[in-house]
């Protein structure tokens, strides 16, 4: 889709701000543990300050402002820091890929229709992702159809493996080939990080197990051969690639030097991959900003910010807006003209857009 010629004169006194990694929970979930008779299920506990607490087994997990469900606190939230359109995805502690199948899905669909509904109500500043039932391909697949087809979301969010597949699993070639077929943005998120032993310090599963989870899923695509059997698979990885981009060439040598371990079921180079692989922009650190560009490439980086989480970039944009590596034409591709691609908007028809491009 070609941009309004106002909106075009706007971004350049202003760059379009496209948030890709937002998360956001319905204000209310149904009591999960008694519809489906067993428990390991997320709760919503509201507070007397108007927070929520999420808890686990009737054990707190985590503790919620409104702006997680409300849409119109993200809305001013968004005015304050500069942020034209957030893409929205659920919390991933709610994959719940461990459940039996049928119960993730319903859950899904439930998670899923409130997510459209919230694009429906502001066009112009949500987009969404979509949740599957990612242990069972078949139901996933189903889900993915009705989410593009009947709810028109552009892209899904799925955890960076299933239970004990890794993604190269051949078990979920169905949905790698459904994404093809459709059309659609895979977004892919750490999640189940390993939190015993060593990792139980510190806050290490977040600070260190997020960015090993990453690499790990996106080496699993690659050495797996998804990639090459999917060549128009559009994924990226969340808090800037984790490791992947400064492991990437360690990865290289080892394909080199041990074929015979590595490259078992792949033919190609990693290094071949980078132009295929996106990344969000959710680093926290300016050198490591200007790397990853270098490594993943300009129009392959685009804003991320984990709102409205602690560990997030709390004003979206700064660290991108900030560069002085960065051209101004660099910054504009990162904070929001690469996600209209990477989510398809820059070339189909988009309510979200053109209804509103003045405004920006």
């Amino acid at each position: 889709m070609a941009l309004k010629d106002d909106a075009v004169s706007r971004f350049r006194n202003k760059p379009l701000r496209v948030d890709l990694h937002t998360h956001i929970i319905p204000k209310r979930l149904p009591n999960l543990a008694d519809k489906y008779g067993y428990g390991g299920w997320i709760s919503l506990q509201s507070l007397p300050d108007g927070r929520a607490r999420m808890m686990l087994d009737g054990k707190p997990f985590r503790d919620i402002e409104c702006n997680c469900w409300d849409a119109e606190e993200r809305i001013t939230d968004c005015k304050e820091t500069g942020v034209d359109v957030q893409v929205i995805s659920t919390i991933p502690v709610l994959f719940n890929y461990w459940a039996q199948p049928e119960h993730c899905l319903d859950l899904a669909k439930y998670l899923n229709d409130h997510i459209a509904q919230t694009c429906a109500l502001y066009p112009q500043k949500f987009v969404g992702l979509a949740t599957l039932p990612m242990q069972s391909p078949k139901l996933a697949v189903q889900e993915l159809r009705r989410c593009v087809e009947e709810l028109n979301l552009p892209g899904i969010q799925i955890g960076s493996h299933i239970n004990e597949w890794n993604l190269d699993s051949p078990e979920l070639e169905p949905v790698w080939t459904a994404c093809e077929e459709l059309d659609v943005a895979v977004f892919v998120h750490p999640w189940d990080m390993d939190n015993k032993g060593r990792m139980a310090k510190y806050w290490f599963p977040w600070l260190i197990g997020m960015p090993c989870e990453s690499t790990i899923a996106i080496s699993s695509l690659i050495f797996g051969g998804v990639l090459e059997r999917h060549p128009k698979l559009r994924v990226c990885l969340a808090h800037g690639g984790g490791s992947f981009p400064y492991t990437l060439g360690r990865l290289e040598h080892g394909f080199n030097c041990r074929p015979d371990l590595v490259a078992t079921n792949c033919k190609k180079n990693p290094m071949s991959y980078l132009g295929r692989i996106w990344c969000d922009s959710l680093v926290h650190d300016q050198d490591a900003l200007t790397f990853l560009v270098k490594k993943m490439g300009i129009d392959r980086v685009m804003l991320g910010s984990d709102y409205p989480f602690p560990l997030g970039e709390q004003s979206p944009g700064k660290l991108v807006a900030e560069s002085t590596d960065l051209s101004e034409e660099d910054k504009e591709k990162i904070l929001g003209l690469n996600a209209l691609k990477f989510l398809g908007l820059d070339r189909s028809a988009s309510n979200f857009f053109e209804a509103d491009a003045r405004k920006w």
